[in-house]
């Protein structure tokens, strides 16, 4: 029996793809990047997919955008996904497709992409974080290709955008991507504590050691488990636009879920403000230690 075959449009003129805040004049090197925290799931998606919307949700960065917004209105440009990441994951790099998700790829029998794309999380998810699949047929690459275009391509041009203002206004940009993680995820040190944030330097290649030391102190100082690379090391958006000889750096930012929300019920926690003012807090901090920063 031939595999069932997925066919549908999203009409991306309903979409607002993504929100930026204080990116007209750049009042700092620091921009803040969230690429994992979209809620809106096209209904035209929704619709060819086996999953509900809970089930979805477990892919996103939950309710980081608000965590950091004080970090924002506090004058630092930040960027803010807005489409879910089970549709299209912007922090991945485009060859990162698996060819057997698809009834009509041209290439559907070459090796592509990565570890990550092989166990269905590329930039077009396969499964959710539970290892749901997505969908129960193939989809027309044709049809990804324009997600591609309409989603992934403007929030990399805008973000590409705000490095260069900055750059030219400062002498070099500093992009802190904000992501959250699991908390069992998170238990996994030897001393059995819990991880609290997880700094992704790319192994010390990201950014200077100054700036990456400053912060981790910042947020150790206020009783929080920090450490770096272990258990992100850092994902495409970091690594894609670090480039330390032309002075832009990167920094990936994890915070576990289990201090500000309930896992399970995608809610915010009595503990959400106290812990967003701290986050808030050391970025402020940073933003200073920065703007100070002889590179």
């Amino acid at each position: 029996m031939a595999e069932k075959h997925l066919n549908f449009k999203v009409d991306y003129k309903k979409l607002n793809i993504f929100d930026e805040f204080n990116t007209k004049d750049i009042n700092s090197p620091l921009i803040l990047s969230v690429p994992h925290a979209g809620t809106v799931i096209p209904e035209e998606f929704l619709a060819n997919t086996v999953c509900t919307v809970d089930e979805l949700r477990s892919n996103e960065d939950s309710f980081v955008q608000d965590l950091v917004k004080g970090a924002a209105e506090s004058g630092n440009a930040m960027l803010v996904m807005n489409i879910a990441r089970a549709f299209v994951d912007v922090n991945r790099d485009k060859i990162e497709i698996d060819p057997g998700m698809f009834y009509n790829h041209p290439q559907k029998d070459s090796p592509m992409g990565t570890r990550r794309c092989r166990v269905g999380l590329g930039a077009i998810h396969r499964i959710t974080a539970q290892n749901k699949n997505i969908y129960d047929g193939l989809l027309d690459y044709n049809e990804v290709l324009l997600r591609l275009k309409n989603v992934y391509d403007p929030y990399h041009k805008r973000l590409q955008q705000l490095i260069d203002k900055a750059l030219k206004k400062f002498g070099f940009a500093f992009v802190l991507d904000c992501h959250s993680m699991p908390s069992k995820i998170c238990s996994i040190m030897n001393d059995g504590t819990a991880v609290e944030f997880c700094l992704g330097t790319l192994f010390e290649q990201s950014c200077p050691a100054e700036c990456y030391e400053f912060f981790k102190e910042s947020l150790s100082s206020k009783g929080y488990n920090v450490t770096y690379n272990c258990p992100y090391s850092g994902a495409y958006i970091t690594f894609n636009y670090c480039q330390p000889r032309k002075k832009i750096y990167t920094l990936q930012l994890e915070t576990n879920r289990g201090l500000y929300m309930e896992e399970n019920v995608y809610k915010k926690s009595a503990d959400f403000q106290k812990v967003s003012t701290d986050i808030c807090s050391s970025i402020q901090a940073l933003t200073k230690f920065l703007l100070d920063f002889k590179n």
